[in-house]
């Protein structure tokens, strides 16, 4: 998981921030940049809100589907394994018993969900504060999705590869991007997601992350803070 970073305030990042845009036609780099949302990747680090937001997603991505058998849902065990009286022994009523080899289990694991509940301002908020992380670090950068007319993996691994930073990328691609997947899906220490699927926990962990441009712009809608009607 990525360092904590020092907090910083939001005045203290400018009013225009842009990004590097990646194409596979300029792999050393091009002029393009694209322009953030100061509110969205200026925003200042909370780390205790970030830790309780990563939690529950992870915890919400664990399936419960663990599960034991108590005594009363093994097979067999229903008649007496020896006499009450007489024969020297302790008295069982049953060889399901948990004290016997086979016997139930008590207090075991049951199915369950491990969904905890954050509110969605806490969830938007978190969310910029794992953008702003990359932002500040020179560690977000944009992606041309539409120059990937067919996928392509040596293109891809040509683009990130001054650009890693550490072990972990994340490329976060639109949904109707599929050459994009299939570009960067097979290289090695890099998670492929849908923008709609990325989440806080994805981003603190990573040393590097790649937006497409459709990507980024879905993330950023996500993350920017909701006008209250009043």
């Amino acid at each position: 998981m990525a360092d904590a970073p020092s907090a910083k305030t939001t005045k203290d990042q400018p009013s225009s921030m842009t990004i590097e845009v990646l194409s596979p036609a300029s792999p050393r780099g091009g002029t393009n940049k694209v322009k953030l949302d100061a509110d969205v990747f200026g925003a200042e680090f909370n780390g205790p809100l970030v830790h309780e937001v990563v939690v529950a997603e992870l915890a919400s991505r664990r399936r419960g589907t663990h599960s034991t058998r108590t005594r009363g849902l093994v097979r067999g065990g229903s008649a007496k394994p020896w006499r009450q009286k007489g024969t020297g022994r302790a008295r069982q009523g049953s060889i399901r018993a948990p004290q016997f080899a086979g016997g139930g289990i008590v207090f075991g694991p049951t199915p369950r969900h491990y969904t905890l509940k954050v509110n969605r301002k806490a969830r938007r908020a978190a969310l910029r504060c794992a953008l702003s992380v990359h932002a500040d670090r020179k560690s977000l950068f944009a992606l041309d999705g539409s120059a990937f007319d067919e996928p392509s993996t040596r293109q891809a691994a040509e683009l990130i590869a001054d650009r890693r930073g550490g072990s972990v990328l994340v490329v976060v691609a639109g949904v109707d991007e599929a050459a994009v997947f299939k570009s960067f899906r097979n290289l090695a220490g890099v998670n492929v997601l849908a923008a709609d699927d990325c989440g806080v926990a994805d981003l603190i962990g990573a040393a590097s992350v790649v937006f497409s441009t459709d990507a980024l712009e879905a993330v950023t809608a996500r993350a920017r803070k909701r006008e209250v009607a009043r």
